[in-house]
């Protein structure tokens, strides 16, 4: 499979996301291995504390895992996702920067970091995939 046309599969991947539509992830950019998913900060994402929810900044960095993970055109499923928060964001655009970390045939590791607009870090996050064959996708 060409690079384009996995390109063009994580575009539609991405559309097919009613989860990352109805939060307001707009997909930015996404290359073999990565991928930048951004977030306008709205009432919706808020906390009780008035600043972005953890699960709203976990969403964010996870949508970005996904499409960097599934953009070798092999479909993959987090096995394992894991976030720590470094500071409060209140307003603004956020932007998870996904980047893999390692790759094999059956497994792979991301490193995302999710930013503000003065490029202050809120959050790293850290998942691994597993990647499915094109034999086991037919046992389904």
């Amino acid at each position: 499979m060409s690079e384009n046309t996995d390109i063009d599969k994580a575009k539609e991947f991405f559309a097919a996301d009613s989860f990352a539509q109805e939060n307001g992830m707009e997909l930015m950019e996404v290359s073999p291995g990565r991928a930048t998913v951004s977030m306008k900060v709205e009432k919706r994402h808020k906390n009780s504390h008035g600043t972005v929810h953890g699960g709203a900044l976990f969403t964010l960095a996870d949508c970005a895992f996904a499409l960097a993970s599934n953009s070798h055109g092999i479909p993959a499923a987090a096995i394992n996702a894991h976030i720590s928060y470094m500071t409060a964001a209140r307003d603004g655009i956020l932007t998870a920067h996904a980047e893999e970390f390692s790759l094999n045939p059956k497994l792979a590791s991301y490193t995302v970091t999710v930013t503000d607009e003065n490029n202050n870090k809120i959050a790293i996050f850290q998942g691994m995939v597993y990647r499915k064959t094109l034999k086991q996708e037919r046992k389904r």
